[in-house]
């Protein structure tokens, strides 16, 4: 893969780079800038080589064709990047760092041109451009025809063929301008590569999360490539009423039975064996909060962490692995009450000096920082819907087989 280590003669170039700074508001403030400082180095890489830099990124969403002009006005203001803005400004102290409020047209246009060398231009939400999400020719031929190179460093939407993802890297690749992974990237490309790869046995994926309907084509490829999967999170309820457990309250997949009992004719698939219940999900009774003694559990109370014995099963497997993948939470972790699971399972992951691990992004993610085992992994993807769809495809997403 081209990386922006082989990018040569950039001083004074105009550089298009897509960043993740798709961070956390509450109001106008960030409430997490770790996505912003993770583009750091490559930014930096890019400013003391003396290009000028176009930053562009989504923020949240904005639901085209759905709602009418006064809504999709008040979803703009939500998420707006101006409120990024003086985060990165204060992260590049003593750079030249500049704000564009258009997306396209002349405005957008005479602000690039303007830029110089070494400074910094970050550009309004993608998502404000109709067309950014439908790849639009044309949305992607205008924002290329800007900029004289791409760099990809956005892995969180490195799966999706968008306008500032793949269209216009796309088309200064063919017109033969230089188009580059930024370090961001490359490390996740490097460190997910082992997952993908699954060389290193015995391999160890732990899955969690509400739907087994959002995870069959990450299960159907981890089973070709692991030795065993360990179930956690809801998604463990539609499991265990296909095996034929009494599940209670607990939130199933009517539909996904037939597809779990097919999985278990691998052998591979591990279940709660026991679980932490309660008589509700929000306004539960804490003097009805009980451990099963075994996977069943009684009508009247749903599922919402694993038991100790599952705990126990589940670090003895986790124990011998020597590559180990991690998306989901093994139960409602949010909830003091029901985050042992999930605060076992990270310890476990990271008593395992000899197993390469990865977070796939995600609940784990936020999990693993909030009960301080971030450090103690291999790898924290940075994008969880993006991680899930590597493991599926085998390595490949359109943001990083356009660079090629």
């Amino acid at each position: 893969m081209n990386t922006i280590d082989n990018l040569k003669g950039i001083a004074g170039k105009k550089i298009l780079v897509r960043v993740d700074f798709n961070v956390p508001l509450k109001g106008t403030e960030v409430r997490d800038d770790n996505r912003v400082v993770a583009a750091l180095p490559t930014i930096k890489k890019l400013l003391s080589e003396g290009a000028a830099l176009v930053l562009m990124s989504h923020l949240g969403k904005i639901k085209w064709g759905k709602v009418d002009d006064a809504e999709i006005a008040k979803q703009k203001e939500k998420n707006n990047m101006e409120y990024v803005y003086p985060v990165l400004a204060k992260h590049l102290e003593g750079v030249t760092v500049k704000f564009s409020k258009a997306t396209r047209g002349e405005e957008l246009k005479k602000a690039i041109d303007e830029l110089k060398g070494g400074e910094v231009l970050l550009v309004q939400n993608t998502r404000y451009e109709k067309g950014e999400s439908k790849n639009d020719a044309e949305l992607s031929k205008e924002w290329a025809s800007y900029v004289d190179g791409f760099v990809m460093d956005a892995f969180g939407s490195a799966h999706r063929a968008h306008a500032s993802t793949y269209g216009v890297p796309e088309i200064l690749k063919a017109a033969g301008k230089p188009v580059a992974l930024g370090y961001l990237m490359e490390k996740e490309v490097k460190n997910l590569g082992a997952c993908v790869k699954g060389d290193n046995h015995p391999y160890v994926a732990i899955l969690g999360g509400f739907k087994v309907s959002d995870k069959i084509k990450v299960i159907d490829s981890l089973l070709k490539k692991c030795d065993k999967i360990l179930i956690g999170g809801a998604m463990a309820y539609t499991f265990l009423k296909a095996n034929g457990a009494k599940v209670g309250n607990s939130p199933v997949e009517n539909d996904q039975l037939d597809y779990a009992r097919n999985c278990f004719a691998s052998g591979k698939i591990l279940l709660p064996v026991d679980n932490v219940i309660a008589d509700g999900f929000d306004n539960y009774n804490k003097d009805n909060i009980k451990v099963t003694d075994d996977e069943n559990i009684p009508d009247g109370f749903q599922g919402l962490d694993v038991g100790p014995k599952t705990v126990a099963l589940y670090s003895a497997e986790i124990a011998k692995a020597k590559t180990i993948f991690w998306n989901g939470p093994m139960g409602v972790f949010e909830d003091e009450n029901f985050q042992k699971g999930t605060v076992e399972v990270c310890k476990a992951i990271t008593e395992n000096k000899d197993a390469f691990s990865v977070i796939g992004g995600g609940d784990s993610a936020a999990a693993a920082k909030q009960f301080g085992y971030a450090s103690k992994f291999s790898h924290v993807s940075t994008g969880g819907g993006a991680s899930l769809e590597m493991i599926e495809n085998d390595g490949h997403l359109p943001g990083i087989d356009v660079i090629g």
